[in-house]
């Protein structure tokens, strides 16, 4: 059983955060801890010209609402939202919270992906501890 367990979330469509949470608490023990993290991107300067200037505040505090909302109904759960490159900030996250597992949902890579690499195998690849993958 782990005693502090990083849930990461993409708010994409097809990611099983529904499944993520079920497996996190399967293996958490029964006073660990689990985080529910969201990474918002970094947006391109050029980019947010194009957007009003509370549309970066509103969205994170949509992104929070859904975070707590998610944890809820889970005991011990705690959420955070950072900002950052996702696949780097969640291990460093990890690293840096002494997480000792990480469930990270994964979708179905396509071309780009194997091109370039997929969050989830930037985890799997520098993470500081176990990580579960779930597609």
């Amino acid at each position: 059983m782990y005693s502090s367990v990083l849930v990461p979330f993409s708010f994409e469509t097809g990611r099983d955060s529904k499944g993520a949470i079920e497996i996190a608490q399967s293996i958490c023990a029964d006073k660990g801890e689990i985080t529910l993290l969201h990474v918002v991107e970094h947006l391109p300067e050029y980019a947010t010209s194009y957007f009003s200037k509370n549309f970066r505040k509103n969205q994170v505090f949509e992104m929070k609402a859904k975070l707590e909302d998610m944890a809820s109904g889970i005991s011990g759960a705690a959420t955070r939202l950072v900002e950052g490159h996702s696949g780097r900030t969640i291990f460093e996250f990890a690293k840096d919270n002494g997480s000792d597992c990480i469930v990270i949902a994964s979708h179905r890579p396509g071309m780009a992906d194997l091109l370039l690499g997929s969050t989830a195998t930037h985890v799997v690849r520098h993470a500081p501890c176990s990580v579960h993958v779930i597609r």
